[in-house]
């Protein structure tokens, strides 16, 4: 065996970022270093040394080699100043980070050297019996898994478990653990299952500092039927204490605030923030998301919106856009919603550029063509051209919400058009064939 082949071997058996599989496409890359970058680096965050990690992987993807050494480098120094030691088992995903980057950088006895210390660091630190790595090297997969999509997470979970039964005493796994969990139940506005639910109570006893457990379980108890709006103003407080990061707890507070309490005092409670930090991007996407919110799904005892308002939400969303250097469909198609409360020709121009871009894959495609016939229908009054949008959106064999949706508004527009007098007949007869092709029954077909 070649020395090179050598090396490449030993580096693939390394715990590392650059053997975890991470494979998401470029634009999701940019979409994890914002994700990474809104969580700040404050010196209080015990993950620090995690995210500077990740980001430094990140990095070195989008092809910043240099970004991705400084990157591994202030890890190292962060683990080592929070854990105030020079080494210790939390280094051996750094190392073998850098031992794969001096290698890639054509550097193999740097290479070599961080390979010897791995080496030196599984040997002073081993796995415990039962376990096949450090838990240290689990719990540093297992949140990093968490970053990397639904279909990590129970991977994640599993590591993080494992982690967990060796080193129960370490507080920041039980609480990422009680996050991995719960919230996207909680997002979905399901009560959880007792367990989890005591998973999340245990981890905000033993972790009173950590504000986005604190807001995930007050979200757990009023999906539980529980009135936690005193509690929720209480820790609303807290928060905005806070320097500006995705995890100092704002974003399931606001969205305790917007799906339980007050859509109107969630936007309070956002601009407050900004007002506070007005150039944290992140505030700024939050305020967003609460101005539009309110106005694309408006509580009924809520007033209306007031014009300063609805350019208020615009702004904001412009400004997010830039921000983020996003200018996603879906963002794009919300911007467009925003406008046609106000600008029914804005909204027509977005809509058109839109409808025109020639990269759109038949996912988006298929979420634009639903979102326009909306547009057309509620905005436009010009139902015949929304239904040839449904239509087009219908015939995309994409299985999602959209098509969904916009198969229920054909069966209606056939059912409403054959019952009319004067009903279109060659619409019905384009409708009913497009459904035949698609294997539809009009009657039947449960949505």
């Amino acid at each position: 065996i070649s020395s090179a082949q050598s090396l490449e071997d030993k580096l693939e058996a390394l715990q590392s970022h650059f053997t975890w599989e991470l494979q998401p496409r470029r634009p999701n890359l940019t979409c994890e270093l914002n994700i990474l970058q809104d969580i700040g680096s404050d010196e209080g965050n015990v993950w620090l040394g995690h995210i500077y990690n990740l980001l430094g992987f990140i990095q070195y993807k989008l092809g910043s080699s240099k970004d991705a050494l400084n990157l591994f480098n202030r890890a190292a120094e962060t683990f080592q100043r929070q854990k105030n030691a020079d080494e210790g088992p939390w280094l051996m995903v750094n190392f073998g980070n850098l031992a794969w980057l001096h290698h890639h950088l054509g550097e193999d006895e740097k290479s070599e050297d961080y390979l010897s210390k791995v080496d030196g660091l599984m040997r002073k630190y081993p796995a415990p019996p039962g376990l096949e790595r450090h838990p240290e090297v689990l719990a540093e997969k297992a949140w990093t898994l968490m970053k990397f999509g639904k279909e990590k997470k129970q991977q994640a979970a599993e590591l993080f478990q494992r982690a967990i039964r060796m080193q129960p005493d370490t507080v920041e796994w039980q609480s990422s653990y009680a996050i991995l969990s719960a919230e996207f139940l909680i997002k979905c506005q399901s009560i959880l299952e007792p367990e989890v639910f005591e998973r999340l109570r245990s981890a905000k006893e033993r972790d009173p500092g950590n504000l986005y457990v604190a807001a995930l379980y007050l979200e757990a108890k009023a999906a539980n039927g529980e009135n936690v709006q005193d509690e929720a103003r209480e820790l609303a407080g807290r928060v905005l204490e806070r320097p500006p990061s995705s995890y100092n707890g704002i974003r399931p507070l606001l969205r305790l605030y917007r799906n339980k309490i007050s859509k109107d005092e969630a936007v309070e409670i956002a601009e407050k923030a900004l007002e506070k930090h007005p150039d944290s991007r992140y505030f700024k996407k939050s305020a967003a998301i609460c101005h539009m919110k309110r106005i694309l799904n408006p509580d009924r005892r809520e007033p209306k919106p007031s014009r300063s308002v609805i350019n208020r939400a615009i702004s904001l969303w412009e400004e997010m856009i830039a921000a983020y250097d996003d200018s996603s469909l879906r963002h794009q198609i919300t911007l467009a919603q925003l406008y046609a409360k106000l600008d029914k020709e804005k909204a027509e121009q977005i809509y058109k550029e839109l409808l025109e871009q020639k990269d759109l894959d038949p996912a988006e495609k298929q979420m634009l063509y639903n979102f326009y016939a909306k547009h057309l229908f509620f905005i436009k009054y010009n139902s015949r051209e929304s239904t040839e949008y449904h239509m087009r959106a219908a015939e995309i064999q994409e299985e999602s919400k959209y098509r969904h949706a916009s198969i229920t508004e054909l069966k209606k527009t056939l059912t409403k058009e054959t019952s009319r007098r004067n009903g279109d007949a060659d619409l019905c007869k384009r409708i009913k064939e497009l459904l035949a092709r698609l294997g539809i029954q009009p009657e039947t077909q449960n949505q």
